[in-house]
């Protein structure tokens, strides 16, 4: 399980995230909604350990991080990395490397070239990446992109994976891949934690679903706060969204 317990951060005297506490239980998928500039992405970093939070407490199955931390966030032990792995919109992928060699060159340092190989070749089955996995990542859609950087992060074998708004650039059937390729990971056991704006999608295959406006959890639960949410603030927000789409 990933717990985070009262968790802050502050950016140029402004506070982002403010005193949230949270649980990601292994296997489950939590999705996290609300407006932008709320604090999603800055609360996603922070949970895969790549932005320390000024305080608060981190929880990785044993393994407990309390910060502020007394060294770099690079240097913290035992490292939570690969079983925590996050895919961002940005993708990050090399622009000279071929998908399949974005995908394989990370999992060298893991695995042997045999064991990451067979990886590689479940991945492309999985995600159907046969006829665009020699291409270089600007002859390729991003709905193509986006399925190579979750296998990238995949082929890593984490516990549990951090996806930002994975799908915000792509059209509706993209779109649709892509969280399709999500509710197979989470029948292997690989926990969750997605930021969209998919409320549908949400609603129909969260565990948990977390509201978070101006650094602040405001209500979070079931499929159930989508279609009768109590917090005031929520209920705007989703009628904002419904009446956009």
């Amino acid at each position: 399980m990933l717990i985070a317990n009262n968790i802050s951060k502050t950016y140029e005297n402004e506070k982002i995230i403010d005193k949230v506490s949270l649980s990601i239980k292994a296997g489950e998928m939590t999705v996290l909604i609300g407006p932008s500039g709320g604090g999603k992405s800055t609360l996603l970093r922070i949970l895969s350990m790549l932005t320390p939070p000024d305080e608060g407490e981190i929880i990785l199955n044993d393994n407990k991080y309390k910060f502020p931390l007394p060294k770099n966030i690079n240097e913290i032990s035992p490292r939570p990395w690969p079983e925590l792995t996050a895919v961002f919109q940005q993708l990050f992928l090399w622009p000279h490397m071929t998908l399949r060699e974005n995908i394989i060159f990370p999992a060298l340092n893991i695995l042997n070239e045999e064991e990451a190989k067979k990886e590689l070749d479940e991945l492309i089955e999985l995600f159907d990446m046969a006829s665009f996995i020699d291409k270089y990542p600007n002859e390729t859609s991003g709905g193509q992109r986006q399925r190579a950087a979750i296998a990238r992060a995949l082929i890593l074998q984490p516990s549990y994976i951090m996806l930002d708004e994975v799908t915000s650039a792509l059209d509706i059937e993209q779109a649709a891949k892509v969280l399709d390729i999500l509710k197979k990971l989470k029948k292997k056991n690989i926990s969750i934690l997605l930021i969209t704006h998919h409320v549908n999608f949400a609603k129909d295959v969260a565990n948990q679903i977390i509201f978070l406006d101006k650094g602040k959890i405001i209500e979070s639960g079931g499929a159930e706060i989508l279609i009768e949410p109590k917090n005031k603030r929520l209920k705007q927000f989703l009628s904002i969204i419904e009446s956009t789409s």
